[in-house]
């Protein structure tokens, strides 16, 4: 049973079900200043503090009548009056271009959501304390629009971006927001910007949703106000070199991304600032991106801002798909989950989540086990990796050479997927 810890201010997980006099909902009674929340299911009820508990054998359902959340019927739309003229396809930087448009939607602890926007893109006005820019109370989504040769637009899962970014805010005291509702909000923003999303098979239209804490006071506590806001820009590939080229991975130990009991899991601002450094370092050595490790095995967890995949022969001769496993190190990627989906699917291979390490990879490519290396990502979608430097030696991986089979059939099942030449449950019409 999930409760809205960030509403209320208390911890609390999950309790058996007909045990809900606790600790845990005494201190809720007492944190909580709303007389009408309820736990509804099954017959026997107590009262605890102002609220009435309700035991249920399975499950229990906690409904807070005091939540609030925007609506999609609410939405205000102010049409640009001067547009900017639309980028060369050929010529699309990641990230450098914006378009007319964008959506906000803004929550104040006392009245709750404001009505969801779509205005001219501009910039945004900010109170010089507010606790995004000092603290780090922020986070993001990326996620992608398509065009397809039929001329529709296509979104790409957004539900589990969407799912991904509510868990998130939870976690950063952001307030709680519908899914649904916010869905509908962004299907209707970029039907308002679809001249942006680009005529061409080869690029894609980026979707950044950002959730900013705007606390207009010095402090590390709880944010009383919030923006939440959407801008989106036409893209073409995310690495400078393009296409399916392959890039080279530093592996040092020394720099740590996440850490067990951190954020890792989460798509928070402050997970990605502290890496630029490093990536820094990478280019330095001569590589392009860092392969994140962890722990006194040296554990591989992420390859740049990308999830890592390695297909190859394991130590017991079985041909398999693996990739590290949700342990809280490592951000669940929807490209991730898509690509395990796929393979299940095929059925073709053991797909496997579990631990990798350095002294794992270096064992497989001693033994010509290791056939493709390569990295996944809603930016990139599948890129090779052709060498990782790991102490001081400059370990070459043969994905190219050995087609790449696999991860070439990721990308196009996943690129038929995202322009509409196969159906798919996976697109969500604009």
């Amino acid at each position: 049973m999930a409760v809205d810890e960030s509403q209320y201010n208390v911890r609390v997980n999950t309790i058996s079900p007909g045990n809900v006099w606790t600790p845990l909902w005494e201190e809720l009674s007492s944190n909580s200043n709303n007389p009408e929340a309820m736990i509804l299911g099954g017959n026997d009820a107590q009262v605890l503090g102002k609220q009435l508990v309700t035991a249920q054998r399975r499950w229990l359902n906690v409904i807070w009548r005091t939540a609030s959340t925007f609506k999609a019927s609410d939405l205000q739309i102010e049409l640009n009056k001067n547009p900017k003229e639309k980028p060369d396809v050929s010529s699309l930087v990641f990230g450098k271009a914006f378009s007319d448009h964008m959506l906000t939607v803004e929550w104040s602890n006392e009245k709750g959501w404001g009505k969801p926007h779509i205005k001219p893109f501009q910039n945004l006005s900010l109170h010089p304390a507010t606790s995004a820019l000092h603290y780090s109370v922020e986070l993001f989504e990326g996620m992608k629009a398509f065009r397809g040769e039929d001329n529709r637009i296509r979104m790409f899962r957004p539900m589990l971006n969407i799912e991904r970014m509510h868990r998130t805010a939870l976690r950063a005291c952001l307030p709680s927001f519908d899914k649904a509702e916010f869905l509908e909000c962004l299907r209707k923003f970029i039907e308002v910007d679809q001249d942006w999303v680009p005529h061409s098979t080869s690029a894609s239209l980026y979707i950044r949703p950002t959730f900013i804490g705007t606390e207009p006071s010095l402090g590390v506590t709880k944010s009383n106000h919030a923006l939440l806001y959407v801008i989106v820009s036409p893209v073409g590939p995310y690495f400078p070199s393009g296409g399916f080229n392959p890039v080279s991975l530093l592996a040092d130990p020394g720099y740590i991304r996440a850490w067990v009991g951190g954020v890792g899991n989460y798509k928070l601002g402050g997970n990605y600032g502290p890496t630029i450094y490093v990536q820094n370092e990478a280019v330095k050595e001569g590589c392009q991106q860092v392969l994140w490790l962890y722990g006194d095995d040296h554990k591989v967890t992420e390859a740049g801002t990308m999830n890592f995949f390695m297909f190859w022969i394991n130590e017991h001769q079985e041909i398999e798909l693996l990739t590290p496993p949700l342990d809280g190190l490592i951000l669940p990627g929807v490209t991730r989950q898509s690509l395990l989906d796929l393979a299940r699917k095929w059925g073709e291979f053991k797909v496997s989540e579990r631990t990798v390490t350095m002294a794992d990879i270096v064992k497989g490519l001693e033994e010509n086990r290791v056939k493709e290396v390569f990295g996944a990502g809603t930016a990139c979608v599948v890129c090779p990796v052709k060498s990782i430097l790991y102490q001081g030696t400059n370990y070459h991986i043969p994905t190219m050479e050995n087609g790449p089979d696999i991860s070439k059939r990721f990308l196009k099942e996943l690129n038929d997927i995202q322009y509409g030449r196969t159906p798919s449950d996976w697109s969500y019409l604009v």
